[in-house]
């Protein structure tokens, strides 16, 4: 994966790329993204610029051992659209490195700049049992 310093920096930079498209269109695409390093960062943007946009209290991604796995907007109960499978470990390797959390089971405050401003969601991290899943809460508005 990518140098840990810098993946906060690059998911930033696909915020800045991405900000006013077609989030939902831009999310189902990122599954044919060929830089597989890139596209766990694409995603998480895409999936913060679209909660922003829809007014989302949360995000969710879920994967279990079983190999199913569940990416939710939390404001419809809306399922977002799966990268793949192998983006997916992606994202849960870039949020571990991104926030620090190697426990089982962490928290912390994700500042995210989105153009001329900012907002910090609440990152958590938990796995329990055969269940790994990372969610990102909005602020209240």
């Amino acid at each position: 994966m990518q140098d840990k310093r810098n993946l906060q920096k690059k998911m930033q930079e696909q915020i800045d790329c991405f900000a006013g498209t077609d989030y939902l269109t831009k999310l189902g695409a990122v599954k044919n993204e060929p830089d597989k390093e890139q596209a766990p960062l694409q995603w998480l943007a895409l999936a913060i610029l679209y909660g922003i946009n829809e007014n989302a209290k949360k995000i969710k991604i879920e994967k279990n051992q079983d190999g199913t796995n569940r990416l939710v907007a939390e404001f419809r109960d809306f399922d977002l659209p799966s990268p793949g499978d192998d983006v997916i470990e992606g994202i849960f390797e870039a949020m571990r490195q991104m926030t620090h959390i190697e426990d089982d089971k962490g928290k912390l405050s994700l500042s995210i700049g989105v153009r001329d401003s900012s907002l910090d969601l609440e990152a958590k991290i938990k796995k329990q049992d055969d269940k790994e899943k990372i969610s990102l809460k909005f602020p209240d508005k």
